[in-house]
């Protein structure tokens, strides 16, 4: 067997892994007739696109943002708008709010790009504000109250989604397609630059890397991403609200980032499969106490896993590896 991105054997590893996504897959597609609820399962999916968007800036390119909310949240209303005001079909409200995140992705990466750090962050948290109060503003997103009933509609005008379970396979199709164009997009060429980036910026400036230039286009890419999954989640929730484009929307994504491994493919999914698994189990018993538990567990997993639960574990076979390789 062959690597999907060269022409040199699979390691054991590298065949694990590719088992272990399978089996997931099929867990994922089998899950409706196992008794898990489809839109709980929609939700989590919808987040781990999030997660993984966030991964893609943060773990690959080494760029802290604090206003991913601004495209999640903002891709969110637009899908609403046009599918419920503009009676647009699912696949082209969702096309929107992709492009329109992606659009205000490139107005703000435009400005922060220019900043390093700390700078960077509180750029990206200032404009995000700034979009928070446009949707809170704005006529058409219902201002406190939201952007209620946005209906489904049909795929392509043929396929009702009013179905739970057809709605469902196509939020598993949609993350599957993007779980493997952000893969595709680390492997690539442009992911190497964005590594190098991570690692030592100025040994890629003296390279002769326009790196501005990369930046821009990996913000650029992981804001419509963040959008990609805000338009799913309006279209499984059936609403967007305030919420989704709130700050403290951000952090919760960086949680989910840090708590499944930076850096790492399957780390962010199984982040946000967490947060999300704990706001819906313990939500309606311990009711807003539940961001101090969700916040303890994260103080916890920081002290005992740095690298994030899937970032320990990789680190924890690479040294079995090693400790089994033959000594030369």
């Amino acid at each position: 067997m062959k690597s999907s991105f060269n022409n040199r054997p699979m390691t054991p590893a590298a065949k694990l892994l590719q088992a272990t996504y399978l089996v997931l897959l099929v867990f994922v597609l089998v899950a409706p007739m196992l008794g898990l609820y489809p839109v709980f399962v929609m939700k989590l999916l919808c987040f781990a696109i999030f997660a993984c968007a966030f991964n893609l800036l943060l773990g690959f390119t080494g760029l802290l943002s604090f206003g991913h909310a601004a495209f999640f949240g903002s891709a969110a209303y637009i899908t609403g708008y046009f599918i419920k005001s503009q009676n647009f079909t699912p696949e082209l409200g969702i096309l929107a709010g992709v492009l329109g995140a992606g659009l205000i992705g490139l107005v703000v990466g435009y400005v922060a790009i220019r900043r390093q750090g700390i700078y960077f962050a509180m750029i990206t948290l200032a404009m995000a504000q700034m979009v928070y109060f446009v949707c809170l503003q704005a006529p058409f997103t219902g201002g406190e109250d939201g952007l209620q009933g946005v209906p489904r509609g049909a795929l392509f005008g043929i396929l009702p989604l009013q179905s739970d379970t057809a709605l469902y396979y196509l939020v598993v199709a949609v993350f599957v397609a993007a779980f493997l164009a952000i893969s595709r997009i680390v492997h690539s060429p442009f992911g190497q630059v964005l590594k190098m980036i991570r690692e030592n910026e100025p040994r890629a400036i003296s390279l002769g890397y326009q790196v501005d230039r990369y930046k821009l286009l990996a913000f650029v890419l992981s804001a419509a991403l963040a959008g990609l999954a805000g338009s799913l989640k309006t279209l499984v929730m059936g609403f967007a609200t305030l919420s989704d484009v709130h700050w403290t929307m951000s952090g919760e994504v960086i949680l989910m980032t840090l708590l499944g491994g930076v850096g790492t493919f399957f780390g962010p999914v199984m982040g946000a499969g967490i947060v999300i698994t704990l706001q819906n189990t313990l939500a309606d018993k311990v009711g807003s106490w539940v961001n101090v538990i969700i916040g303890v567990i994260f103080v916890l997993c920081v002290l005992a896993f740095r690298k994030g639960l899937i970032g320990e574990l990789q680190a924890w076979l690479e040294r079995r590896r090693a400790a089994a390789a033959p000594k030369v």
